[in-house]
């Protein structure tokens, strides 16, 4: 997999990722009032996740990222949703973004110019489990043993669901970070990114610096890749900055548009950072980053000029 990836960023000078799954969702008209968030359409509609994949590989994704960010056994029995139902809606979200991803290279066209893009199933922080905001806090107040227990349930399935990768996704701390590591040494199969939420240009949430995050990652060797997402845009080229001499993985960088979710309004408050996505990602791309894409309140459109951009400036 690591070859996968140094193949196309060999090819294009770099990996293209996909954009906000939820909020895509929810500008198409999906209720996701619900502690589940985006996996409620797992259950409810699952043929509108397929579509949004496939939108995002038509607009220059190489990387489809499923929709398990909160799917989690846990939230699943709150709905009444028993295990094995529960595994097969995880296994679920895997194989809506291998059916986009097929669709989408059976046309002879799309392939013009493009590399086999490859999906990774999403594994949200303990945080998103919480749907309280926690994600963007990382005050959990559990063990690193505690959050282990927590994770491998779900990484059971999804290590084994087809996907390419895993991509964990939104951690706010250095002790979620050491728990996802040490986990790792059990499912070192498949590959993986560790990507960090921060709240200013050093920073993770939980306040630890992102460089001591990374050296934590560096200890996996299934990890290739490690970075932020689910951040400001503005802080992103100084997070980079932070972490290039610490580590020799890939960089990755998908930030959401710079507003704040409120976990009580349940909504996206604030103006997005008056950025051009394009433009800001040839700044990422010259502070390191080799993946980039975007998050939450990011669309097809977004992604379809990045890769415009970056594709074109590093091919």
């Amino acid at each position: 997999m690591q070859g996968l990836i140094t193949d196309t960023i060999d090819r294009f000078g770099v990996v293209i990722l996909d954009g906000g799954m939820a909020t895509e969702l929810e500008r198409r008209g999906a209720d996701l009032s619900d502690p589940l968030w985006s996996a409620k359409v797992l259950v409810e509609t699952p043929a509108l996740i397929e579509s949004v994949h496939y939108d995002y590989f038509v607009a220059g994704a190489d990387v489809g990222t499923s929709a398990s960010y909160q799917a989690t056994f846990q939230r699943f029995a709150d709905r009444g949703i028993g295990r094995k139902a529960a595994a097969d809606l995880m296994q679920l979200s895997v194989q809506l973004a291998r059916d986009a991803r097929e669709r989408f290279w059976d046309d002879t066209d799309n392939r013009k110019g493009r590399s086999f893009p490859l999906v990774a199933a999403s594994v949200g922080s303990y945080g998103a489990y919480l749907a309280d905001g926690s994600e963007y806090r990382g005050d959990y107040g559990l063990s690193a043993r505690r959050l282990l227990d927590f994770h491998r349930p779900r990484l059971e399935v999804l290590a084994d669901s087809g996907a390419d990768l895993l991509a964990f996704e939104t951690i706010p701390c250095a002790r979620e970070a050491e728990a996802l590591v040490r986990l790792l040494e059990d499912f070192s199969h498949i590959p993986a990114w560790i990507c960090f939420s921060c709240c200013d240009e050093t920073h993770v949430c939980h306040g630890e610096p992102l460089s001591d995050c990374v050296a934590v990652a560096n200890d996996a060797p299934s990890c290739v890749a490690v970075g932020v997402n689910c951040t400001p845009p503005r802080y992103v080229v100084d997070l980079l900055h932070s972490v290039r001499q610490v580590t020799s993985k890939s960089l990755v960088a998908y930030p959401n548009s710079g507003e704040v979710w409120d976990a009580a309004k349940q909504c996206w408050i604030g103006d997005p950072d008056p950025v051009d996505f394009a433009e800001a990602g040839q700044q990422w791309y010259e502070a390191g980053a080799r993946l980039v894409g975007g998050c939450c309140r990011t669309t097809p459109d977004t992604i379809r000029g990045l890769a415009l951009r970056l594709r074109t400036a590093h091919r």
